[in-house]
């Protein structure tokens, strides 16, 4: 199907899998035509008798799909796929811009951690340089240091992203 001519009718769903089945599900869902991000970031394992560089899911037992609301029993018949997160009652989607926004700070060098913590809302700033430069975000106390929490909405999570004081603007 032509995303193109149909594009205000895609919108990104986070996808709640089976416990460790992000990546074959992914791919059971990209062999459908349906379009689908997952975020990984690369961790050293260790073995007994070894170490390896792996790429683990950046937030388990979740992915992204991009479809039409037709294409939603598609993903559900899916093998690995648990269920669609709600949030008020309704399958929940999220915005063009948070799936970016995610793409970007994954492509990051930053050091990022992810927290279920349900993190209050402070003070709105947004990103002045780096490679983050323009992302908004809220300054929160975490681990008693200034740090910047990206919120994504929806999601029930936030992502902790340590920022150097002078490289955000307050507005």
């Amino acid at each position: 199907m032509d995303k193109t001519l149909k594009a205000d009718t895609y919108k990104w769903y986070p996808v709640y899998t089976h416990p460790r089945a992000e990546k074959k599900a992914g791919q059971a869902l990209a062999s459908k035509g349906i379009e689908v991000y997952l975020p990984l970031r690369k961790q050293l394992k260790q073995w007994s008798d070894r170490k390896k560089w792996v790429e683990e899911p950046f937030i388990k037992s979740y992915l992204f799909v991009h479809i039409t609301d037709r294409e939603q029993t598609e993903v559900l018949m899916t093998k690995g796929i648990a269920r669609f997160i709600y949030f008020g009652g309704r399958i929940a989607s999220m915005p063009d811009r948070q799936i970016a926004d995610l793409k970007l700070l994954m492509m990051s060098p930053l050091d990022l951690e992810i927290t279920e913590e349900n993190l209050m809302p402070g003070e709105k700033i947004v990103i002045k340089a780096g490679p983050l430069k323009g992302m908004t975000g809220e300054i929160i106390s975490y681990r008693s240091q200034k740090q910047l929490a990206l919120r994504l909405e929806n999601l029930g999570c936030s992502i902790i992203i340590h920022v150097a004081a002078s490289l955000i603007n307050r507005f």
